[in-house]
C-alpha cells in the first residue's frame, strides 16, 4: 500500500467518523492559532553560544526590525482566546453536571500536559548536566519551556469566568468586551502617558486579565450569537484602524512579541496594542467562518486539523522541547548556521527556515510519546501525582531562576 493512499484512507476515516454537527470552522481556526505558536518561536527566537558552549536566548528582532510584521501575523492568541470562549460556551451549556464540576474537568485537561512535561524536564535536566550539558544551557533551555505555559494559567482563569461572560454577552451583547478594552486603554494611558514617570511599574500587570478576557469574552458572545456580521466588520475595521493609529500616532512597538534590550514590549502584559490586533484578528474570522468551514468539508484538509486539534496541549507545551533537541546537541559540534549562530545577518533566516522542518519532525516524534499525558490519568496513583507535582514544581523554582 502506498503512503498517499493509506494518507487517503486515513482522512476518509477521520471523515466518517466527525459528527455531523461539528463545527469545522472554528476546529479550523484553533489548528491555525496552535500551529502560530511554534512558527513563532521557531523563527523568532534564536541562540548565541557562549565561551563555555552555553546556550542563550537571543532573536532575530534585534538586528532586523523590519521583521516585526511577522509577528502580526504569527501572534494569533487573539483567535486562540476566540475560538476557546466560543467552544467553552456551547460545552457549558452542554454539560450535565454543576458549573463547578464543568471547570474542574476543563483544569483537569488543561494541566495534565503541562505537568507532564515541567516534571519530564525535571528529571532530564540532572542526567543531561551530568553528561555535560551547561548550566547556562540547562537555564535556557528552562526559561522557553516554561514560557509558553503562562498561557495556560490564564487560560483556567478566563475560563473560570465563563458563567459570568455568558451573563454579560446576553446582556450587552458584543459590546461586553468593551470595557476590557478600555480598561486596558486607561493603564496604558498612565503607563506610557504624561503621568509615566509617577506611576508605579507593578501597574501592568493589571492588563494581564482584560487583556486576554478581551478576545475570550467576544468568543462567548460570538458563542451566544450576539455578534453578526455587521459586529464582525466593525472589530475588523475598528480593530484596524485602532492598530495602526496606535503604531504611527502613539509609537507603539511594532513587535507584537518581545525584543531583547527594548525598553516596552506588547505582550507581557498585553498592552493596547495586543487588543486592537485581536479585534481585527476575531472580526475577519468571524467573517470567513462560512468560507473556511467550506474548505473543510474537505477530507483532505479536514483530517490534519483533526489531528493538531486532538494534540493541542502536546504542541504547545512541547514544541520548544523540539527546537532545544536541535539545539543542545547542536552546541557540541560549535556554530551551526541558523541553530547556535547569532541571529544577526539575513542568512541565519534562511539557514533558521531551512531548520524549521527538523523542529516539526522532532515535534511529531515526541508528540507520539508525550501525547499521553492529554489522556486521564487513570492509571496514576495519588502518590505518583504527588511525585509529579513536587517534579514540576521544582522544574518551574530552576526556570524562574529561583534555585
Amino acid at each position: 500500500m502506498s503512503t498517499l493512499t493509506l494518507l487517503k484512507g486515513t482522512a476518509d476515516r477521520i471523515e466518517r467518523q466527525t459528527p455531523a454537527h461539528r463545527d469545522r470552522a472554528v476546529d479550523g481556526l484553533r489548528a491555525l492559532a496552535l500551529l502560530a505558536v511554534p512558527a513563532g518561536h521557531w523563527l523568532l527566537g534564536g541562540f548565541t553560544l557562549d565561551a563555555e558552549g552555553g546556550l542563550h536566548n537571543a532573536s532575530p528582532l534585534s538586528a532586523f526590525g523590519g521583521l516585526a510584521p511577522a509577528s502580526w501575523v504569527l501572534q494569533m492568541l487573539g483567535i486562540f482566546f476566540l475560538v476557546g470562549g466560543y467552544a467553552s460556551v456551547l460545552s457549558y451549556h452542554r454539560r450535565t453536571g454543576s458549573a463547578g464540576a464543568w471547570l474542574k474537568g476543563r483544569i483537569a485537561r488543561l494541566g495534565r500536559p503541562v505537568l507532564g512535561v515541567t516534571a519530564v524536564w525535571a528529571l532530564a535536566a540532572p542526567v543531561l548536566y551530568a553528561a555535560g550539558v551547561p548550566e547556562a544551557t540547562l537555564r535556557t533551555g528552562a526559561t522557553l519551556v516554561i514560557q509558553p505555559l503562562w498561557f495556560v494559567g490564564v487560560y483556567v482563569v478566563v475560563t473560570a469566568l465563563t458563567p459570568y461572560c455568558v451573563r454579560a454577552a446576553r446582556r450587552l451583547g458584543g459590546w461586553a468586551a468593551a470595557p476590557l478594552l478600555a480598561s486596558v486603554a486607561v493603564v496604558d494611558f498612565l503607563r506610557y502617558g504624561p503621568l509615566a514617570d509617577s506611576v508605579p511599574s507593578w501597574l501592568a500587570v493589571v492588563n494581564i486579565l482584560p487583556g486576554w478576557l478581551f478576545a475570550y469574552q467576544l468568543g462567548v458572545s460570538w458563542g451566544e450569537r450576539r455578534i453578526g456580521r455587521r459586529g464582525a466588520w466593525l472589530l475588523l475595521a475598528g480593530g484596524t484602524v485602532l492598530f495602526a493609529a496606535l503604531l504611527m500616532v502613539f509609537h507603539y512597538p511594532a513587535s507584537m512579541v518581545g525584543v531583547p534590550g527594548e525598553a516596552r514590549t506588547n505582550s507581557h502584559p498585553p498592552s493596547l496594542l495586543v487588543l486592537a490586533l485581536a479585534a481585527a484578528q476575531s472580526g475577519a474570522a468571524m467573517l470567513l467562518r462560512d468560507r473556511l468551514a467550506g474548505l473543510l468539508a474537505r477530507p483532505a484538509l479536514w483530517a490534519p486539523v483533526v489531528v493538531i486539534n486532538l494534540c493541542a496541549m502536546t504542541i504547545l507545551c512541547w514544541h520548544q522541547t523540539a527546537m532545544l533537541a536541535a539545539a543542545v546537541p547542536g552546541s557540541f559540534a560549535g556554530e551551526l548556521a541558523g541553530l547556535t549562530t547569532a541571529p544577526d545577518s539575513l542568512g541565519w533566516i534562511a539557514a533558521r527556515l531551512a531548520w524549521m522542518p527538523v523542529f516539526a519532525a522532532l515535534l511529531v516524534g515526541i508528540a507520539r510519546y508525550a501525547r499521553r499525558f492529554e489522556e486521564p490519568w487513570k492509571r496514576a496513583t495519588a502518590v505518583r501525582r504527588t511525585l509529579a507535582g513536587l517534579l514540576a514544581a521544582g522544574f518551574a523554582v530552576f526556570a524562574l531562576g529561583l534555585a
